[in-house]
């Protein structure tokens, strides 16, 4: 008895206790002192305020961080270069109405203050401070308690920009909202790092490492920052340019509060946007600079453009009407120096000679604002008229893009840090002479298409000449001479050629620049126990599969092209020279190839749980995924493609993705694999049209499957099959009911009647299992297969929904692609395949390419 009257008293004080901690205020009044364990919690509970210590620190802060973060991670700090060592910090409103830090051990010195005074005694009495729902702390003042602002934390950043913060200049007060980095994890006093606006010229916000520009963001052109193309108000947040009399800023807004999302500049130097994952529980990255050589400010020097696109050639070339200023130093891959003009007529013009023109760039990042001219009245043809009438003029560009354009930038000296973008840049005016300009149009546009067509036919004639000369060669030659000209035959060019199985023949340096092994097919039969049946994987469209393991331990999948099919053998060079050249942790890595004596194989690294497949549409194996694992697989592929599509040095579209191609490692994390249908588009494409459709019918777009027409949006409509897929546990071509011949179909039926969750696989409903993220996921699933493609998001918008930072409670999607009847799909079907483009698919994941006659 006496020992359950103990518990009952200790739990009713732990009760208590527990109770006191979840009831903390937000607001600190004049009289209220606020000590080292004290802690200020917005209405929301969103923040915190109060005393921490970094990292492995034993120094004490005064600062704000998020409360309903998992891992501790503070957005301002009030005494960031006077730290309290010990837990003796006091903080309180002080006359006339100041918030001061002091330090009781220590003769109660001075360590921070607000720095502000209020007149009168009655208005300095009412003051107090609140943590609002925003993570702003404020200081309030005013007679009778009327809630002036005397101060605020947003006035005065740390390292940490959030959404309704302002970075810019207050032009009244002088006030610069500026970022600067700490010094380290371990100490938040200021860093080397600094991220602020330059007003001169055009305004634009510079990235510095003490007095050294490192990236620079370009002017505000009225859709977003010139130099960050990625800015965009879709799904996800909106951004608020203010440019008047009283200040110069920028601020932005996330349209779901509920998201934890902020912009943070790193002790390392780079400005990172980062949201919170809780599914995760960490911070994801989604946006960061500087991320290439041409983010780095001046990289290429004066008169340079800095283009990153260009596989294995030099970043920097020189603007139209310019060269290098050192030849001697671009030829070694150095352009600080820059360009200059080349020798002949000067850059002047009047009104009665037409002795000047203009080059348009594209997709650009417009030269350094700092010393152009803004004028906001003229237009883009007053513009060109002006910079051609005034000899110092180099360039000009509109200071408005949106509506069609508006006011005019000009240049007048050195045009410093032009970059190219692949999409989402600027149009800016080059200026150069008139014999320049008539010599540009002459051989980029008059010759364009004929020199195309002979660079074709030449190549087409010479690669038919070499491979009758080296099939003759082959069939003649022996030994290592034999195998690297069969290689040649392929047009394949690998850095050197290796053999793990211990051949004593001397490899070839071939290419320096890739990094791909050729591999003896002695080598390959030796780690296949020459090709036997017990380590065959399985068996697709263009050969079978088979694992293996080299002299060296490293287990390897073998892909073998069947010897008597006549198809796949353009698919092979595809794969081998694209995918070689993309290194991500969600594709799957291909360490070589062989191509010897008839045989052509792609070696890959060996994934021991093989395809997506054998898990999601098994119902044993399926109790192996459950939901979280599920979900995360659906955001690794998701990332795969973000990058194929964006980040990679190609943009490069797979044109068949579904679940047989997405492969599982060791840890049951996604990799895509089999890239012989992908195709490389150009910065600047948008789509492509083929008569050869290829891939697998059932994850194919409408557009794509009727008309040949592809793009990013083909391979979002095949993701949204395979999200849906994932979920369901069911392939897309099963057999539902007389509403839905497809999985799609019954999905949009579900959905309609708001029983969307029914498809969910009843394996996955245990613990982990999580009905907010699965509906969100089948509405994503939904938007990718609308029928017009563009009604589908972009894969980057689909990685923003899924990771929860984008609020999609208020997207409804329309009547999806390929909802049909039982009886309309069965008298159309003739029809469907009667396209004018050369069908090639397979309902049973088989992929095929063109049929042909036995």
């Amino acid at each position: 008895m006496q020992q359950r009257s103990n518990y009952f008293y200790i739990t009713t004080f732990l009760f208590t206790c527990l109770l006191q901690c979840c009831t903390s205020t937000d607001t600190i009044t004049q009289n209220q002192s606020f000590k080292d364990g004290d802690l200020l919690v917005s209405s929301n509970k969103s923040f915190a305020f109060g005393f921490f210590s970094p990292g492995a620190s034993l120094n004490r802060y005064v600062g704000i961080w998020y409360n309903r973060v998992s891992e501790q991670t503070v957005v301002w700090v009030a005494n960031r270069n006077n730290p309290i060592n010990g837990s003796h910090g006091v903080l309180s409103i002080e006359t006339p109405g100041n918030l001061v830090l002091r330090d009781q051990s220590n003769k109660n010195k001075l360590i921070w203050s607000t720095n502000v005074s209020i007149s009168g005694s009655s208005a300095a009495n009412s003051s107090f401070i609140q943590l609002m729902d925003t993570g702003n702390l404020v200081l309030f003042g005013g007679e009778g308690n009327r809630g002036i602002i005397s101060w605020q934390s947003f006035d005065y950043p740390t390292n940490t920009l959030l959404p309704h913060m302002k970075q810019g200049v207050n032009r009244t007060s002088g006030l610069l909202w500026s970022l600067t980095s700490w010094k380290s994890k371990d100490d938040p006093g200021t860093g080397d790092f600094q991220f602020k606006m330059v007003l001169n010229g055009s305004p634009q916000f510079f990235l510095y490492k003490n007095s050294e520009r490192l990236w620079r963001s370009g002017p505000w052109n009225g859709i977003q920052l010139s130099g960050v193309p990625d800015m965009t108000t879709r799904f996800i947040f909106s951004v608020d340019y203010v440019e008047n009399n009283n200040e110069v800023s920028l601020s932005y807004a996330i349209h779901n509060p509920s998201i934890f999302s902020r912009m943070v500049l790193n002790e390392s130097g780079t400005m990172d946007r980062l949201t919170w994952q809780e599914g995760q529980k960490s911070w994801v990255q989604f946006w960061t600079v500087p991320k290439d050589q041409c983010d780095y400010y001046s990289h290429c020097g004066a008169f340079g453009d800095c283009n990153p696109y260009k596989l294995g050639e030099f970043e920097c070339e020189c603007l139209p009407g310019y060269e290098p200023k050192v030849k001697s130093e671009w030829y070694l891959r150095d352009g600080i120096n820059g360009c200059t003009r080349k020798p002949g007529e000067p850059l002047c013009g009047n009104s009665t000679r037409n002795d000047v023109g203009f080059i348009k760039l594209t997709s650009v990042k417009v030269p350094d604002t700092t010393n152009a001219v803004v004028n906001r009245v003229l237009g883009l043809k007053e513009c060109a008229d002006f910079c051609s009438k005034n000899c110092s003029c180099t360039a000009y560009t509109s200071a408005n893009v949106s509506n069609g354009g508006s006011g005019c930038v000009t240049w007048h000296g050195e045009l410093i840090d032009t970059r190219q973008f692949s999409n989402q840049g600027q149009d800016v005016y080059i200026k150069v002479t008139a014999s320049e300009l008539a010599e540009y149009v002459k051989n980029v546009k008059g010759s364009r298409h004929k020199k195309w067509i002979i660079i074709l036919v030449a190549s087409i004639a010479l690669i038919v000449v070499l491979i009758f000369v080296i099939f003759i060669v082959l069939r003649k030659r022996k030994g290592r001479r034999h195998y690297i000209q069969e290689l040649l035959s392929f047009n394949l060019s690998p850095p050197s050629v290796s053999s793990y199985g211990g051949s004593s023949l001397k490899r070839k340096q071939m290419d320096e620049n890739r990094d791909l092994t050729i591999y003896d097919l002695k080598t390959i039969s030796c780690a296949t126990d020459s090709f036997a049946l017990a380590n065959k994987l399985g068996e697709g469209g263009f050969g079978s599969v088979y694992k293996g393991r080299l002299s060296n331990g490293c287990e390897i999948a073998v892909k073998r092209l069947s010897k008597s099919s006549g198809q796949g053998i353009e698919e092979f060079k595809n794969e081998v020279t694209l995918i070689a050249r993309l290194q991500h942790k969600n594709l799957v890595k291909l360490l070589g190839c062989c191509i010897q004596e008839g045989e052509k194989m792609l070696v890959y690294e060996y994934l021991p749980n093989k395809g997506l497949d054998n898990y999601i549409f098994d119902k044993e194996k399926g109790e192996l995924l459950d939901w979280r694992k599920r979900f995360e697989i659906s955001l690794g592929i998701a990332r795969g493609i973000v990058y194929l599509h964006r980040d990679s040095r190609l943009k490069i579209i797979h044109r068949d993705l579904k679940s047989s191609n997405v492969l599982l490692d060791a840890n049951m994390q996604p990799k895509i694999s089999d890239f012989g249908m992908a195709r490389i588009f150009g910065a600047d494409q948008m789509e492509a049209k083929t008569l050869r459709v290829v891939g697998t019918y059932g994850y194919m777009s409408p557009e794509y499957a009727m008309q040949g027409l592809f793009s990013e949006k083909s391979d979002v409509f095949s993701y949204g099959v395979l999200l849906m897929e994932i979920i369901s546990g069911k392939r897309n071509s099963s057999y539902f009911n007389d509403d839905a011949v497809n999985l799609i179909g019954y999905v949009w039926e579900l959905w309609k009647e708001g029983k969307a969750l029914n498809i969910v696989d009843s394996a996955i409903l245990g613990e982990s299992y999580n009905p907010d993220e699965a509906g969100r996921c089948i509405l994503i699933g939904l938007l990718c297969v609308q029928e017009h493609a563009m009604d589908r998001p972009t894969m980057s918008e689909v990685l923003s929904m899924l990771s929860n930072e984008t609020s999609v409670s208020s997207i409804s999607p329309k009547e999806p692609a390929f909802v049909i009847k039982k009886s309309s799909y069965q008298s159309d079907k003739t029809h469907t395949y009667s396209s004018s483009a050369s069908l090639g698919a397979s309902v049973d994941d088989v992929t095929i390419t063109v049929v042909r006659a036995r």
